[in-house]
């Protein structure tokens, strides 16, 4: 039982999500600014961690190298 309680959780959840402020997003176009600024921010952080990546692969190349 104890496995699938995560899943109860998220269907918990899920009651909760549906709120009057959601309508008024909805209604008033707005959700779509909320989702591309969400979107920005990921994007912007995803970006961040590639390029850290590549910068601590290089780093750990010149080491084993020296």
């Amino acid at each position: 039982m104890r496995k699938y309680s995560w899943i109860i959780l998220l269907l918990g959840y899920r009651a909760l999500a549906q709120t009057p402020v959601d309508d008024f997003f909805y209604q008033s176009g707005k959700i779509y600014v909320v989702i591309a600024v969400l979107v920005i921010i990921f994007s912007l952080i995803t970006l961040y961690l590639v390029r850290l990546d590549k910068k601590i692969t290089k780093l750990e190349k010149d080491r084993n190298e020296a």
